[in-house]
């Protein structure tokens, strides 16, 4: 089967984001799966305003443009992201991407669906190493362990995987993603509320047991493990 994703192909020794130089790109009538690389970034965007920081040519820094993107494009993303990285990768809900509980790659989805297009932005760590990092991440971040020589690879991996996960139906993609769930059977704590992870349901939502009874559906926004101080 012929990949539809990966032509055209931007790279870019050092750019702002990605993720901008793609939409700029769809703005201006580029074709399904566009794809937008980068050694380093300036202005590498994470979830909820987040910079993403990795050395020069040590992670994957990708951005994929999606024509009629699937309302589960967030959630295709995650799984993509998880095979790629390999058999011991987690989503945690959204799309962040785990190993051994730190955080390996994040995903930035953006677009606008009235115009048939988004974006989808991965930074992944494929050769980084952590002592290089700045020193609040040295205890949550991850890396694949690999050689920037590997990045390429870890690129076409990656974009081989998405291109399957786009084609899944939706039945088939959440169960795909509910294999990897980091947060299932988990405290979690969230602005506004406490609970029990217990998967995503049809939409994609966080579904949470609450503590006196009945559950929440989380829509969006950050959700953390463990009980709240105090």
């Amino acid at each position: 089967m012929s990949r539809r994703i990966g032509t055209p192909h931007l790279h870019l020794r050092t750019t702002d984001s990605t993720n901008a130089r793609a939409r700029a790109l769809a703005e201006g009538g580029a074709p399904h799966g566009t794809v937008v690389t980068a050694a380093e970034q300036s202005a590498g965007r994470g979830r909820q305003g987040r910079t993403w920081s990795a050395p020069p040519g040590s992670a994957l820094l990708v951005s994929v443009l999606v024509r009629d993107p699937p309302e589960l494009l967030p959630l295709v993303a995650a799984v993509a992201v998880a095979q790629t990285v390999g058999p011991d990768a987690q989503i945690k809900w959204p799309n962040d991407i785990h190993l051994d509980g730190r955080k390996v790659a994040g995903i930035l989805a953006e677009g606008r669906p009235q115009e048939g297009w988004a974006v989808v932005g991965v930074g992944l760590n494929v050769a980084v190493d952590l002592a290089d990092l700045p020193a609040e991440l040295h205890d949550t971040a991850a890396t694949m362990g690999l050689e920037p020589t590997d990045v390429a690879d870890v690129r076409e991996a990656f974009l081989g995987q998405l291109d399957a996960a786009l084609a899944l139906q939706s039945s088939a993609l959440l169960d795909e993603w509910r294999l990897r769930d980091a947060l299932a059977g988990q405290f979690v704590s969230w602005t506004g509320g406490t609970g029990v992870a217990r998967g995503i349901d049809g939409a994609g939502r966080l579904v949470v047991d609450l503590p006196g009874g009945g559950h929440t559906a989380l829509h969006a926004g950050e959700v953390h493990l463990g009980r709240p101080a105090g």
